[in-house]
């Protein structure tokens, strides 16, 4: 609850100064994953961020998509799908081995 509220206290801030931003929720999971179903995270145009969607292993791509979420208004459905036994890249032992799937969208 106290991430929601940072969220939308955020997202009022940068209202008021007239900057956009994204919010990302994770919207599926299956298997082991850090955070669950509506989980988020505001990425405001500048990058900063509040809340999180993930242990750290999801966040550094999602803001690389961002910007074009923010620019064309246009949302993005991510999956994540770490079970794979030979995934070097996103499941690296640090507990983030499910499937995660981030609906990220420009919000106003």
């Amino acid at each position: 609850m106290r991430e929601t509220l940072a969220i939308l206290e955020t997202l009022e801030k940068l209202k008021s100064k007239g900057e956009k931003a994204a919010l990302a929720t994770v919207v599926r999971t299956a298997g082991s994953t850090y955070r669950k179903e509506g989980a988020k995270m505001l990425i405001s145009e500048k990058g900063e961020t509040v809340g999180s969607i993930s242990a750290g292993c999801l966040e550094a791509d999602v803001l690389e998509i961002v910007p074009n979420v923010i620019q064309s208004g246009e949302p993005k459905l991510l999956r994540y799908d770490n079970t794979a036994p030979e995934d070097v890249i996103w499941g690296l032992g640090l507990g983030c081995n499910g499937v995660v799937e981030v609906f990220v969208e420009s919000v106003e």
